[in-house]
């Protein structure tokens, strides 16, 4: 898979996040603004996976469509992964 600019993108966003969770925590912030912080973190990276995982099996479906073959296993990874990333 060719990860685009827009994956990466997310990921730069999600280092910043952490980051900032990191330096929240060193300033000794409150642990209720801390977890806000890292539910945020945990959204992005969820967001993140499933894009990649979306994009993965789109073209798996074309890639198995011009073999003449069926999206039926390329579906079943893909719900596969998603459901191993919880």
């Amino acid at each position: 898979m060719e990860y685009n600019k827009e994956v990466t993108n997310r990921l730069k966003r999600l280092e910043g996040q952490v980051r900032g969770v990191l330096k929240m925590m060193e300033e000794e912030k409150h642990c209720k603004d801390v977890v806000t912080q890292l539910s945020a973190v945990r959204t992005a990276v969820d967001r993140t996976i499933g894009l990649i995982v979306a994009k993965n099996l789109e073209a798996c479906i074309r890639e198995s469509e011009d073999e003449g073959g069926s999206a039926e296993d390329a579906i079943k990874e893909a719900v596969n992964m998603l459901v191993k990333s919880r």
